[in-house]
């Protein structure tokens, strides 16, 4: 399949899946295309927003339209590590022996739904550390695989909500997007409720298994990123760290910590997903810019006086945008 093919298949791919999403999701046109360049890029998935949103009725209905298996834990304060991995159990043969057999935990699915994940104790929240950075867990010493494609979609309440935790850096920084979930406006709340409050509930269709979805994952790692690109990931992330001579004053002045290599890694894969989906094949600078929020504001932790003041990572990444901007002149490959 050359690449015209590969594109003309992707796109049309993409488009049925969001068609059939479009039956049991209303607006939230941003959020859907979001999760679908995750999807295209086997990046793990952050939702936060109030409960009612329609978070969980999305990552469902991405099961159902890729006919992938599906899980869903639903975290909360009691929830223990081996209800999420699985755990060994004693097993006794024909022959009266005894022995010891591995039960894989809801963990095992190509989508996980990690349901109100700021809900459990950090220790179970990092249960998923090593599951969500190398596809596999280890229990008593046994390193068993999780299928492929693999990615964990998981809901968070705002931390000002009640009963609520922190998730551990290292886990944030192991998200590939974090996408805000806003409240839907008027049209919108008007059609969910005549669609929720009578009939029944949507049939979606399966437009995609688990090989397709894997073959369109290896098409976007080889759409072209001219050199440039990496640079420019580079040095916007360079951008976020305080201690670093290039970062904008308002970095040095309002930052903890900044974004690090897994954020430039997130933000070209995300950008080669964007392009194919847009019918290129090859990155554009619009293309990154489109991504930075979504890809590199919960990597940024604001110190005391940041969040004192109420800035925003968006606002951060707009400072380190700019200064980005103002270092070189970026050639016109980069903005077609």
């Amino acid at each position: 399949m050359n690449q015209e093919s590969s594109i003309q298949h992707a796109v049309r791919a993409i488009q049925e899946v969001r068609a059939q999403l479009a039956r049991a999701i209303v607006g939230q046109t941003e959020v859907v295309d979001l999760t679908l360049i995750a999807l295209l890029c086997e990046g793990h998935v952050l939702f936060e927003g109030v409960p009612g949103l329609g978070k969980t009725l999305l990552v469902r209905s991405l099961a159902r339209a890729l006919d992938l298996s599906f899980s869903r834990i639903q975290f909360t304060p009691d929830l223990m590590p081996a209800d999420v991995l699985g755990s060994t159990v004693i097993v006794q043969d024909a022959g009266q022996n005894y022995g010891f057999r591995f039960e894989p935990g809801p963990v095992f699915a190509n989508l996980v739904l990690a349901d109100e994940i700021n809900r459990a104790s950090p220790k179970t929240q990092s249960a998923l550390l090593e599951a969500m950075q190398e596809r596999a867990v280890t229990v008593r010493g046994q390193r068993s695989n999780l299928p492929r494609p693999f990615q964990v979609l998981a809901t968070q309440n705002p931390l000002e909500m009640e009963g609520t935790y922190p998730l551990p850096e290292a886990q944030i920084d192991r998200f590939f997007f974090k996408i805000l979930v806003r409240h839907p406006g008027l049209e919108d709340l008007v059609a969910i409720v005549d669609r929720t409050s009578g009939g029944e509930e949507a049939e979606l269709v399966a437009q995609m298994d688990a090989a397709g979805l894997r073959s369109l994952q290896e098409t976007v790692r080889s759409v072209a990123a001219p050199a440039p690109v990496a640079e420019f990931a580079a040095r916007l992330v360079l951008a976020t760290q305080p201690d670093q001579e290039s970062a904008p004053p308002e970095v040095k002045r309002y930052v903890r910590y900044g974004s690090g290599p897994r954020g430039a890694q997130a933000l070209v894969l995300a950008a080669k997903a964007r392009a194919l989906l847009d019918g290129r094949f090859q990155v554009g600078l619009e293309d990154l810019e489109a991504l930075v929020e979504p890809a590199m504001g919960h990597r940024i932790a604001l110190n005391f006086d940041g969040q004192s003041e109420g800035v925003t990572p968006a606002l951060i990444l707009s400072h380190a945008l700019t200064a980005v901007r103002k270092a070189r002149a970026w050639p016109p490959v980069l903005r077609s």
